[in-house]
């Protein structure tokens, strides 16, 4: 399957001089544009083993210079993190032939910022965190609705934060913007950390 990008292009002139702005506008542009899920990113972290592994989770804000996402702390993704902290983040927005990379360091965030985070959550989600023990292996389907079903019950009015959940925060030190361009001729442009400031380095496509 042959594909044209035809979108545009992307110079150094185009950006603004902080990558957060950048982001901003690009994200504000894909909600325009109609995408599915605009938040979604793909996070890829490293095992132990020296395995990547990725997964599409949703970025929740930014804040102080950070990407900010949430999850069981049991997880695969978190205990990657606690292993090794270095972390990609990865916006697909290939419906207007754009993608955001961000390389940097997760961490998680203050209790306090996850325990706001959970008060805004739908009843069902917090319910279904208490849940799943996720990334662990169950027996069935049947399993996790009765775990669900358990955890309705017990909670009948506020359903508390988990011990085992928590929000991360990603601080990047490299912001990679990619355009789509005719005849594979795309842009690339990088915001990179260099002592307190940005630089933009163009990459070849």
């Amino acid at each position: 399957m042959r594909r044209r990008y035809t979108a545009g292009r992307l110079l150094e002139g185009d950006l603004a001089a902080d990558p957060f702005d950048e982001f901003a506008a690009w994200l504000s542009d894909a909600v325009s544009a109609g995408l599915t899920e605009p938040n979604a990113m793909v996070l890829g972290t490293v095992g132990a083993d020296g395995r990547p592994s990725s997964r599409t989770v949703l970025l929740k804000g930014i804040e102080d210079g950070a990407f900010v996402f949430f999850t069981n702390t049991g997880s695969r993704k978190a205990l990657e993190i606690a292993g090794n902290p270095y972390v990609s983040l990865c916006f697909p927005w290939i419906a207007v032939e754009r993608q955001v990379l961000v390389g940097g360091v997760a961490s998680p965030v203050p209790r306090a910022d996850t325990e706001a985070y959970w008060r805004m959550r739908p009843r069902e989600s917090q319910v279904g965190a208490w849940a799943s023990r996720q990334s662990s292996v169950i027996g069935s389907r049947g399993e996790l609705e009765a775990a669900a079903a358990a955890a309705e019950e017990r909670f009948a009015g506020e359903v508390p934060v988990p011990e085992f959940w928590s929000g991360y925060r990603v601080v990047p030190e490299t912001i990679e913007f990619w355009q789509g361009g005719p005849g594979r001729l795309h842009d690339r442009l990088r915001y990179r950390v260099v002592g307190s400031g940005w630089i933009v380095e163009r990459l070849a496509p």
